[in-house]
């Protein structure tokens, strides 16, 4: 038997397992932060050996993010009929911006992502992008009604409500509650979506 074949052939962590180790990931990430999570540290809170953590995964990348999609933090896509609807219901609880979990996850890798560049293009295609092509698909939704005008920049206007609420939380200090997010959906985001000199990207 070659060295590949018996790699391809032993036994892969799965099933309640592997939740219990990607539960205690999540555990570690949130005590530690990403900089300082290790594999040592995660088969320690998982009561796992370092060898099991690594016949699923490579390394604390893979393994970080496989933690961050078990969680299933991204709201599943909304029709209220109304931007300001959608918005609202998909930015206030579980999975938006006024989910403690979510926020959380931000405050555990945001150093990273300015670090680690394996990381952060992974936290950015599988983390991120699921977000991003949501708000995407409710500002087309928004277009597409005839409720915003077609010259809007979706692809600038798309990430704001995210961008404007997540500096207030991480450089102001102020708690990410839903009236937080209602002021800046009404007085910023429909603002901006609805005129007429909306943004066109030319």
């Amino acid at each position: 038997m070659t060295p590949s074949e018996t790699t391809v052939t032993r036994p892969r962590v799965e099933g309640d397992r592997e939740q219990e180790i990607l539960d205690a990931t999540l555990q570690v990430l949130g005590d530690m932060g990403y900089d300082r999570l290790t594999m040592d540290a995660v088969a320690t809170r998982a009561k796992a050996s370092k060898a099991t953590l690594y016949r699923r995964w490579n390394g604390k990348v893979s393994l970080v993010i496989d933690a961050l999609l078990s969680a299933k933090s991204t709201p599943e896509a909304p029709d209220t009929g109304s931007l300001r609807g959608d918005l609202l219901e998909s930015f206030c609880g579980q999975g938006g911006l006024t989910d403690e979990r979510t926020v959380a996850t931000f405050a555990s890798v945001i150093t990273a992502i300015s670090r680690d560049r394996e990381f952060a293009d992974a936290f950015r295609r599988d983390i991120i992008g699921p977000k991003t092509a949501l708000s995407r698909s409710i500002f087309e939704r928004a277009r597409e009604r005839g409720e915003i005008p077609a010259s809007v920049d979706i692809d600038l206007l798309a990430p704001a409500l995210a961008g404007i609420v997540l500096h207030r939380v991480y450089v102001l200090g102020e708690l990410p509650d839903e009236g937080l997010i209602t002021r800046v959906i009404d007085q910023i985001i429909l603002p901006a979506a609805m005129s007429s000199t909306a943004p066109s990207g030319r």
